[in-house]
């Protein structure tokens, strides 16, 4: 036996078994929910009918998914902003000489370890009980109203659990990419008579931008998949993102076809965003 046949088979030995139970957990049943899309099956029933494309036909009428894939965009463009604004923001605070970095790093990394159901209903609670009543004590009327009684303002009371609960994850990812901006860079330029804005610019920034493409890359993932938060928080049609819809249509509505054509869709467009983020990302890298 040739040497490169004994790397080949240590090689399969050590990564086929991954291999083989990822495309038994995931490869296949993504390719059996394709399969489901040009049928009417119900979920439960075994007889169906091949029904060909009319699920995804069917999607073009379908107002409630229209309105579920604005509102999730809408939902993801706030949500990568803020939790990368904040996120690389708290970041940089804790990478200065403070004595309690280490303790605010705990504190804002805490949030993250709290499950997205229970945080929808602590944070239901919060909006619905805790602001209210200090609204009304207070004399503000802005508080006064719960943020989930209307639709545009609990698409934004999402975004702010969002950003509290990801935020410190984020910056975890912003800490380890600023740590590593050779000092020695940022000092000789000081000594040069740069400013803190142009070391900021011409140095950190370029030095933490393969972190930038990784965290917009998870924000943007987890955003648009997000279906935890929306469904324990705002679970109403006017507040029901694209995750939310397909669960309710292939589970709720026993509509499994219809609810896999629709996350197929999601999953392309997710898929196409993803990329071309990277890509564009990867390309600024490279010119900054």
């Amino acid at each position: 036996m040739t040497k490169k046949m004994k790397d080949t088979m240590t090689f399969w030995a050590f990564v086929g078994p991954a291999v083989f139970f990822l495309m038994l957990v995931v490869g296949i049943p993504f390719l059996m929910g394709i399969y489901y899309t040009f049928t009417n099956w119900n979920g439960a029933n075994p007889v169906y009918d091949f029904v060909g494309i009319q699920n995804y036909l069917g999607l073009i009428r379908d107002s409630q998914f229209h309105y579920s894939f604005m509102i999730t965009l809408v939902y993801t463009f706030l949500s990568v902003i803020s939790i990368n604004v904040i996120g690389f923001s708290l970041a940089y605070i804790v990478t200065r000489n403070l004595k309690t970095k280490n303790f605010l790093r705990t504190g804002f990394f805490l949030p993250n370890l709290i499950g997205g159901l229970i945080l929808g209903f602590i944070w239901q609670f919060l909006f619905n009980s805790v602001f209210t009543s200090i609204g009304t004590m207070t004399g503000i009327e802005s508080l006064g109203v719960s943020m989930l009684q209307n639709g545009n303002t609990a698409i934004i009371a999402m975004v702010i659990v969002s950003a509290w609960q990801y935020a410190g994850y984020i910056m975890v990812i912003y800490v380890a990419a600023l740590e590593n901006v050779p000092q020695d860079l940022i000092e000789a330029s000081t000594i040069d008579g740069a400013s803190k804005w142009n070391v900021f610019r011409h140095i950190t920034l370029p030095m933490v931008s393969p972190a930038i493409t990784v965290s917009l890359f998870l924000t943007l993932a987890n955003s648009f998949k997000m279906f935890d938060l929306n469904f324990s928080l705002a679970s109403g049609k006017t507040t029901e993102m694209l995750a939310l819809n397909i669960y309710k249509e292939a589970f709720v509505m026993n509509n499994m076809g219809i609810g896999q054509a629709k996350a197929v869709i999601f999953f392309i467009v997710v898929a196409a965003i993803a990329l071309v983020q990277v890509y564009f990302n990867k390309k600024r890298e490279v010119e900054m």
